[in-house]
């Protein structure tokens, strides 16, 4: 058994894990590793947009790294018949909040440039899994771990260090949390016997192993805060279509006309600027898709209860979906694209979230334990609404590379009172945001007024990040 001593230890291989460890090698430390449960990095995840606040954070943990990302990304496909239309070309390169009538509520442009000139960075599209490939690919291989899912975690105090177990091959339960997961992607994974554990030791262990994070489990047993170990339903539900759909020419023209009009995604909820929508009705929501194909997709958002999708399968599931878009008046027309969808291609997808803040505003569950500091979903999960999961994320992977890079330079790493206070520091800095996130997320805020939209961009995207790391120096 290996008693060699990392400086930091990270668990967890996706994009937060990742930045974190690259962030940490640009402030010139080498003695770390990255450990994740998966037994081959495999091509799951969804797609993500990199916002400013994420793509300034990112440049700031290490430019080539920012360069390669933006390289690897890509944009929503353009068909070559609405391309050649010069009256559609402002269209195509927006993404526009219609109400049920078709009337745009507010247009986002999808444009790179468009964003760096009102906020100081762009915006990108890059798919889960390739993000996390052009971040893997700037490490050593020997430095990135799959195979190995963490079962045991211990503060050895008499070498001033913490302690991980993992096994390999072992029988990995799917990830009812993770919003992302195809569901039939472990099942190659399951049928192995366990092998024998390993033990890993570091100065310090980043937990960054998402929504359902093992190491938040761990730490939070037998504490104040083990009611908040496991994520919490959100109140919200997606229910979208796995495959593009062929639609006939009527409903295809109908869809476009009214709704997308050239734009290859567009989203179709209730005029709350109006204030005629509650309830359901305002929270309920559908993403349209038209693929260069010419298929239709769909993803709807909606508030539901867990107990009645919990057991809802294909047609079943479609009737409760139609059923949702009649209580909430949504229009024949998009009914009737769930309708024509193979019921055995429809999916559901609860969100789940660890509250930032609890519904007794004085209980905050921390987000470290002496030596063991959480990132990114494991701290702060939420649905993507916002699309602010991994944006946050990339940004508590700046804050904390920054100082535990100040305990290398300090050499506090035996120091185990400046470890937590730098943990600490983190956390009061990045917990009134994500609380403030969080809520916007959950509420849709930013729609609600044309105000709520430009304070919730100013606060997210203009921030001065040289002057927040300015605050470790």
């Amino acid at each position: 058994m290996s008693r060699h001593i990392y400086d930091v230890m990270i668990v967890g291989a996706g994009p937060v894990g990742l930045a974190t460890a690259i962030g940490l090698r640009k402030r010139g430390i080498e003695n770390i590793i990255v450990l994740d449960q998966t037994r081959a990095f495999r091509q799951v995840g969804q797609g993500l947009d990199l916002l400013p606040n994420g793509l300034k954070s990112l440049k700031y943990l290490d430019d080539d790294a920012y360069e390669a990302v933006k390289k690897a990304s890509v944009t929503f496909s353009i068909s070559q018949s609405s391309n050649t239309d010069p009256k559609k070309a402002d269209t195509l390169h927006k993404w526009h909040y219609r109400n049920l009538q078709g009337e745009i509520i507010r247009s986002i442009s999808l444009e790179f440039d468009n964003w760096y000139q009102e906020y100081g960075e762009g915006r990108v599209s890059i798919s889960w899994y390739n993000l996390q490939t052009v971040l893997r690919s700037l490490f050593p291989e020997d430095m990135v771990k799959a195979n190995h899912r963490c079962i045991h975690l211990a503060d050895e105090l008499e070498n001033r260090c913490v302690r991980i177990d993992c096994v390999s091959d072992a029988i990995l339960e799917i990830n009812p949390y993770a919003h992302w997961q195809d569901v039939n992607s472990e099942k190659s994974q399951v049928d192995s016997p366990q092998s024998v554990g390993k033990s890993f030791r570091a100065k310090i262990l980043v937990g960054a192993d998402g929504i359902n994070s093992t190491i938040r489990k761990i730490i939070y047993k037998d504490s104040p805060d083990q009611d908040f170990a496991k994520p919490e339903y959100s109140g919200f539900a997606a229910i979208f279509s796995q495959d593009t759909i062929d639609v006939q020419k009527e409903l295809a023209t109908e869809l476009e006309d009214k709704f997308l009009q050239g734009s290859p995604i567009t989203t179709v909820c209730h005029d709350e600027m109006s204030k005629n929508a509650v309830g359901e009705m305002q929270d309920t929501r559908i993403l349209l898709f038209h693929r260069a194909n010419g298929k239709f997709g769909y993803v709807i958002h909606l508030p539901m209860a867990l107990e009645s999708i919990q057991n809802q399968y294909g047609s079943n599931l479609q009737k409760l979906t139609v059923q949702a878009l009649e209580k909430a008046q949504f229009p024949d027309t998009l009914k009737e694209l769930v309708r024509i969808c193979p019921a055995s291609n429809i999916q559901k997808r609860p969100y789940y979230i660890h509250r930032v803040t609890s519904s007794d505003t004085s209980i905050q569950p921390t987000w470290s334990a002496g030596r063991v500091v959480l990132a990114g979903d494991a701290a702060h999960g939420m649905p993507p609404f916002m699309a602010q999961g991994a944006n946050q994320g990339l940004e508590d992977a700046l804050v904390v590379s920054t100082l535990i890079a100040k305990i290398a330079k300090d050499n506090h790493w035996d120091n185990r009172q400046a470890v937590e206070t730098a943990f600490q520091k983190y956390e009061s800095l990045r917990r009134p945001l994500m609380a403030y996130v969080q809520q916007a997320t959950l509420k849709r805020l930013p729609y609600s007024s044309d105000v709520d939209w430009q304070n919730y961009s100013q606060t997210l995207y203009k921030r001065d990040f040289s002057q927040i790391l300015e605050t470790f120096a």
